[in-house]
């Protein structure tokens, strides 16, 4: 039987963007329109057959919020991959993916793979974001770039998908480059809890320990 090979992957964008509600169509297929504001960052596991090849993914939902930007490392370090999330409505969620793309270059270099989900394509009436300068920026920096809507269940299988057969590619050609046989960058390092596998939550959707209260806008 063919080795698994373990992936982490790190969903990364502003608030409310629906980075969570992504996660939760992919891997329960379940859509909560009312979900609140995700607070530090939470962590699921999903198996999956590519061509016969068995892949373990390590799907870290990572809080979008300013003042947690600073925490972003703790939760990227490592990653084989990132889905890069922007609410197609929000022009500054937008902007934002594009500063997420320089820190991951400055910290990961190259190694890693990009795909950025161009989310709530069922609000298109509402659109502010330009899809063609959106397709030429992903094209710029070697990122797959698809829309998707968790709420309308619109290629949430396929920007998953993509990434993960971007990620087997770019191992393989590592491994024909060194001549050896990888199994993911880093073997898709283990949570920094250091618990093992499985659903882990990190921080549950909760009441702001700021003092500002949960968010009133909707994740979708």
């Amino acid at each position: 039987m063919a080795a698994e090979s373990s992936f982490k992957v790190v969903l990364l964008g502003e608030g409310c963007v629906g980075k969570t509600s992504l996660i939760n169509r992919y891997t329960r297929n379940a859509f909560v329109p009312d979900h609140k504001t995700t607070l530090q960052a939470s962590f699921q596991e999903k198996r999956l057959n590519i061509g016969g090849k068995r892949v373990k993914l390590a799907i870290w939902d990572t809080a979008g919020q300013e003042r947690f930007h600073a925490l972003g490392p703790i939760y990227y370090r490592d990653a084989n991959g990132a889905l890069l999330v922007y609410d197609i409505t929000d022009t500054e969620s937008f902007l934002k993916v594009k500063n997420w793309v320089k820190e991951l270059r400055t910290m990961l270099g190259k190694d890693v793979v990009l795909t950025i989900a161009a989310n709530k394509s069922d609000l298109e009436r509402s659109r502010q974001v330009d899809e063609a300068e959106a397709d030429r920026y992903a094209a710029s920096v070697g990122a797959s770039h698809i829309h998707t809507s968790a709420k309308a269940d619109r290629n949430v299988k396929e920007v998953f998908l993509d990434l993960t057969k971007r990620m087997l590619e770019s191992v393989d050609a590592a491994s024909a480059s060194s001549g050896t046989r990888g199994r993911g960058r880093r073997g898709g390092a283990p949570p920094p809890s250091g618990r093992g596998s499985g659903p882990i939550l990190i921080a549950a959707d909760e009441p702001d320990p700021y003092g500002a209260g949960p968010s009133k806008k909707k994740c979708c």
